[in-house]
């Protein structure tokens, strides 16, 4: 237990480096300074880490320790704030890093301090879990919520810029890295043979907690390639997976109908990637789509208990999936967004990853959006209100819409309209094709 001296001298230090103004580092960046991981670059790369990690750590630190509602107290949360100080210790009373022998000890201390902050998402977890018992009779509407959320994004996105930076220093030691590999930097990543091990990955917790598990069609060129952190795009893809396998395994459980597949189309544009998942799940109620990005929503029936034994990887319960796959999107410039129509079938868009979109929709009765296109006259109007509701947001500008002839047409008699069918045709295009959109 440290004495009172040595506690308020932490707590000045914390509140000394947490005032001072974090560093960014691009991606672009980590690949041109990685590409040559001299005995120089490595000893500037450990100066760098030894005097911004101990500002990114201090100002989460600090703000642990002001969290409405009680958070701060809760046993878990008081735990992860342990972590984050004893961190903090390790690297300002660590020597400071003047040679190779310094630099070799420093690399090893900062991957401890990775291991250390591993369970670090799941313990908050169980901090929010905690608060939500408490809460649990309580049905007025609390305001802070908000800013209960606002926190833990800004928590968990200086948590993926420090293991960043950390796994990024640890890994360009590695004498062997595989072709175009730099550190944590796959260049020439494939997206499709990484979401056909995403999916294996989604499939196999899938059979475990069903017993069965709906087939997954993915569509792309194997062949295509781009930078990105390969850790990063299979964490979005396995919890984008995950979440259209529970939603058709549910809704067909019990059914004599055909499983229908889920897909995922890989596109790869000339600014963007997109990766588009796509099920006939149900979709989102419009009433649960303000909260899917909120970490005290899950759309699980029996959430497990995180302080229980751990059996592994689950399908769903803890709310924190799908908001910090959107943190993992937006790290590097991207997006993540969930556009539903209760009732058919749910596309879990993950899109903005400047080359590099997912793309998720859901969508309503009768009304089939992704590749295929089919829709009737009386949910014409709501289809293409809510799309250009979606076009403001990626457009900044509400678009005129028309229904022009296309490849195929679909019904009959004078309510027949025309729809776009494609195999492998990204939501970006298609909303070029469906509507013409004035800026």
């Amino acid at each position: 237990m440290a004495s009172e001296p040595v506690a308020r001298a932490v707590a000045e230090e914390i509140g000394r480096w947490g005032s001072m103004k974090q560093t960014g580092v691009s991606l672009r960046y980590m690949m041109e300074f990685g590409s040559r991981p001299t005995e120089r670059n490595l000893l500037l790369s450990a100066q760098f880490l030894q005097r911004e990690l101990p500002i990114r750590i201090a100002r989460r630190a600090l703000e642990l320790e002001c969290l409405p509602f009680g958070l701060s107290n809760k046993p878990a949360v008081l735990k992860v704030r342990d972590w984050y100080l004893d961190s903090f210790r390790d690297i300002r009373y660590f020597p400071e890093v003047r040679n190779r022998s310094d630099e070799h000890a420093f690399t090893q201390m900062i991957k401890m301090i990775k291991v250390r902050h591993n369970n670090v998402v799941p313990t908050m977890a169980l901090g929010v879990q905690q608060l939500k018992k408490d809460l649990r009779n309580t049905r007025k509407v609390h305001r802070g919520f908000d800013e209960i959320d606002e926190f833990l994004d800004r928590f968990y996105m200086s948590r993926i810029g420090i293991r960043m930076l950390i796994g990024q220093h640890v890994a360009l030691h590695d004498p062997n890295p595989e072709p175009g590999v730099i550190g944590l930097i796959n260049t020439r990543l494939s997206p499709v043979q990484l979401a056909q091990i995403a999916c294996e990955d989604a499939r196999s917790i899938c059979l475990r907690e069903y017993g069965s598990a709906p087939d997954i069609n993915i569509y792309g060129d194997p062949k295509f390639t781009f930078p990105y952190v390969a850790s990063h795009l299979h964490l979005m893809l396995l919890e984008l997976v995950k979440n259209s396998l529970r939603a058709v395994q549910e809704r067909y459980m019990n059914s004599d109908r055909d499983v229908p597949p889920v897909r995922i189309i890989v596109a790869d544009g000339e600014e963007d990637v997109t990766i588009k998942v796509s099920d006939e799940g149900g979709g989102i109620a419009r009433s649960g789509l303000p909260r899917i990005f909120t970490y005290l929503y899950s759309t699980a029936k029996n959430p497990p208990e995180l302080d229980g034994p751990n059996e592994g990887a689950t399908m769903a319960g803890y709310g924190f999936g799908l908001p910090i796959s959107r943190l993992y999107a937006r790290y590097f410039g991207g997006d993540l967004q969930i556009i539903s129509m209760e009732g058919y079938e749910c596309t879990q868009s993950h899109f903005g990853i400047p080359l590099g979109w997912i793309v998720n929709t859901s969508v309503a009765q009768q009304i089939e959006i992704s590749c295929l296109l089919r829709f009737q006259l009386p949910q014409c109007k709501i289809l293409f209100s809510n799309w250009r509701n979606v076009c403001l947001t990626c457009y900044g500008s509400e678009p005129v819409t028309q229904i022009s002839p296309t490849h195929r047409q679909v019904g009959s008699g004078s309510r027949r309209l025309t729809g776009v069918s494609s195999s492998v045709i990204s939501w970006k295009l298609w909303l070029d094709l469906a509507c013409s959109c004035r800026h």
